[in-house]
């Protein structure tokens, strides 16, 4: 590659971003990085009916937390902004203008009466009224009136939008990175509206106007805008620009894998399709995020990145860097990716028994200050806390999962497992219990290591199976027959602990 990559991000601030948007942002990153080249956002808020007044906030802020932020877009300028097309709009007018000028476009003045007519009209004869080379010379445009007509139109301030004028028995053959040749007969494409009554553009020229002035060499962009590829390719011809490449990626699926994943999926399934939480404004209603479900954002990227992409090695487990330098365009998959709710949890479990057990232990903090009434000193306790995360973090997914799993870490237990005491606290095993109390009260070197040996020690006196004492002990010490190795339990909880909790459950076990 010779020219120096750039890449853009595109999304219209409407509403939250989607994974499927995520994505994309994604494989621009990716692509930019792994090229050495410059990452892009821009703002593409010309539907002003649409606008949400706090998306693009959040659009900057999951980024950010995706460890995905752009080089260049609002608030980082790099020489070729600004980066909201709605403060970019004195621009696309002349541009408009320009293909007017070429005859590459022409105005429209039908109203919307008039195209209601002709839609109606062919329906009625069961065919598809399209806005194109078969009946624009018919139609109420700048095509079949005058050029004085046309002005004297304008200056009484009748509506009229601009619309592209595609050519005629051509066959258009484009490229794509992802999915090699297409052929597009021009014929099919009908007259796309580049310039509205209100004076802002539509996605299309504002599109095609700021990637050739922002100079970016690649397009990769989602499956849904593959139709509007001939049109696009078309513009950059009527202007006599160069073309960038592009690279249309597959559609997220449904876990059923029919459809493109929507929010309604998530909802009915109980998943985020969000990286954040959103609440929207005027409904009051929240949509779950990947974020405030505990995920971490090096899980769900890892996640994204094989939405679509495979690295063509039995390799799954990739952080950031990694992805950059294994990401290769061509090897992005033409089909769709379905969603898989569980493949997402698996990548969050890896994650979160890789790190470090400080790290999930600061996390655990407020989790424990919320359940324990009293608190918990952060400064005092965090090295008790961090062991007990390494304890217990090869069972948990969630930061949140760490209290139904080591809770009796923090209090004693006040119930007991019913099955579990019917089962295995017999006859006899009061005394046994309290005769073990004993026993632990007299260990000096009250490590992990001696607490088994003298255990083992006892139980082999006693001539007894080891399951009479072990699982009346774990009961005892946990509640319920769960937890991780019982003498690293009991080193955590200390001698005076262990011996307190087997007493409190002779006493109300009997």
């Amino acid at each position: 590659m010779t020219k120096q990559v750039r890449v853009r991000f595109a999304p219209s601030p409407t509403g939250p971003l989607h994974i499927g948007g995520v994505r994309t942002a994604l494989f621009n990153y990716l692509f930019a990085k792994k090229h050495h080249g410059t990452f892009v956002l821009r703002i593409e808020d010309t539907d002003q009916n649409r606008y949400v007044a706090n998306a693009e906030q959040y659009i900057i802020d999951a980024l950010n937390w995706s460890n995905i932020p752009f080089d260049e877009g609002p608030g980082k300028d790099g020489g070729y902004g600004p980066y909201r097309q709605s403060e970019r709009k004195d621009l696309y007018k002349q541009y408009a203008d320009e293909l007017i000028s070429s005859g590459n476009a022409y105005y429209a003045f039908d109203t919307a009466e008039e195209l209601d007519f002709h839609r109606n009209d062919h329906q009625e004869k069961g065919k598809t009224f399209i806005y194109n080379w078969h009946n624009r010379k018919k139609l109420n445009n700048s095509l079949t009136l005058s050029a004085e007509e046309v002005q004297d139109k304008i200056k009484k301030g009748e509506k009229y939008v601009i619309r592209f004028k595609s050519p005629v028995d051509e066959t258009l053959e484009l490229k794509d990175m992802i999915r090699g040749e297409i052929k597009i007969d021009t014929n099919v494409l009908d007259d796309k509206i580049l310039f509205k009554s209100d004076g802002m553009p539509t996605y299309h020229l504002a599109n095609i106007v700021d990637d050739h002035l922002m100079e970016i060499t690649h397009v990769i962009r989602g499956e849904e805008w593959l139709p509007s590829l001939a049109l696009h390719v078309l513009l950059y011809r009527a202007f006599g620009w160069g073309t960038p490449e592009f690279a249309h990626l597959p559609l997220i699926l449904k876990p059923t894998g029919k459809g493109k994943l929507s929010k309604r999926d998530g909802d009915k399934l109980g998943f985020p399709v969000f990286p954040l939480e959103y609440t929207n404004k005027e409904t009051g209603e929240v949509s779950k995020g990947y974020r405030e479900d505990g995920y971490f954002s090096d899980a769900f990227v890892n996640m994204l990145a094989f939405l679509g992409w495979n690295p063509g090695t039995e390799q799954e487990l990739f952080n950031l860097e990694e992805l950059v330098e294994a990401f290769d365009i061509s090897k992005v998959g033409k089909s769709g990716a379905k969603f898989d709710a569980e493949k997402t949890k698996w990548f969050q479990h890896q994650y979160f028994i890789q790190k470090e057990d400080s790290v999930i232990a600061q996390l655990f903090v407020p989790v424990l200050e919320r359940h324990l009434e009293n608190g918990f000193d952060k400064d005092l306790d965090l090295d008790y806390i961090t062991k007990v995360v390494g304890l217990i973090k090869e069972r948990g997914t969630f930061v949140n999962d760490l209290w139904d799993l080591g809770s009796f870490f923090f209090i004693a237990p006040e119930a007991y497992d019913e099955k579990a005491v019917k089962k295995n606290w017999k006859e006899g095993t009061a005394d046994l219990m309290l005769e073990l109390s004993q026993v632990i009260e007299q260990i000096a070197d009250f490590s992990s290591q001696h607490i088994e040996n003298a255990i083992k020690e006892w139980i082999t006196s006693k001539e007894i199976g080891f399951g009479k004492v072990m699982q009346p002990l774990r009961l005892s010490l946990v509640g319920a027959l769960k937890g991780p190795h019982l003498s690293d339990i009991a080193f955590l909880i200390g001698r005076d602990e262990t011996a307190k909790r087997i007493r409190s459950a002779v006493e109300k076990l009997g």
